[in-house]
């Protein structure tokens, strides 16, 4: 288990776009742990490389839900549909928070950390994950995304985290009636 010091706003890095990983090497595989571990002591719900000081296109990601942890090497959204606003954190910019207009579904293709092409569609919380580090390897932070932009006093913080996870939970309830009112379809 190693974990990396997470890159705090103001740092350049924060703010170049990532290059494009050529091959997947045990390094590559070596960052992909170390930045899970590193994501899940920081209690965060995703990270990406530059992050970690590393201006590659990967990222993490687990927000809890059937999906587990989400590893993904060249990420890119191929598909998206819907919108959604609320709140956002960012692990580098600790203490703040920002209101944020993001697509309610999208899909993603890349790589898994054995070079097999993954494709994942989500919504809610995972598509905000995933639209929000994909940003971070094109150099863009949240905070120039947001429409509105405050300062969470500590005592706050663990408030909002709840707030997160109902949302959460309330998603994944929602995608369950979902599925129960829809024909059985065979899953891929």
């Amino acid at each position: 288990m190693a974990i990396r010091e997470i890159v705090l706003e103001p740092n350049e890095v924060l703010h170049q776009v990532a290059e494009e990983v050529k091959q997947i090497t045990p390094a590559i595989r070596k960052l992909l742990t170390d930045m899970a571990d590193t994501m899940y002591e920081a209690e965060g719900v995703g990270l990406a490389a530059p992050q970690v000081g590393v201006l590659k296109r990967i990222i993490v990601i687990d927000v809890g839900d059937d999906n587990g942890l989400i590893e993904m090497i060249n990420p890119v959204i191929v598909a998206s549909e819907g919108e959604q606003f609320g709140p956002e954190g960012c692990l580098s910019i600790p203490g703040y928070r920002g209101d944020v207009r993001r697509a309610n579904q999208v899909t993603v293709k890349g790589f898994d950390r054995k070079g097999k092409e993954i494709t994942i569609t989500g919504t809610e919380l995972l598509a905000r994950a995933f639209q929000h580090e994909i940003d971070h390897l094109n150099g863009i932070l949240y905070t120039e995304l947001a429409e509105n932009y405050y300062e969470i006093p500590p005592e706050e913080e663990e408030e909002f985290e709840q707030e997160q996870e109902q949302a959460q939970k309330q998603a994944q309830k929602q995608a369950q009636t979902t599925e129960a009112q829809e024909p059985n379809q065979e899953k891929e």
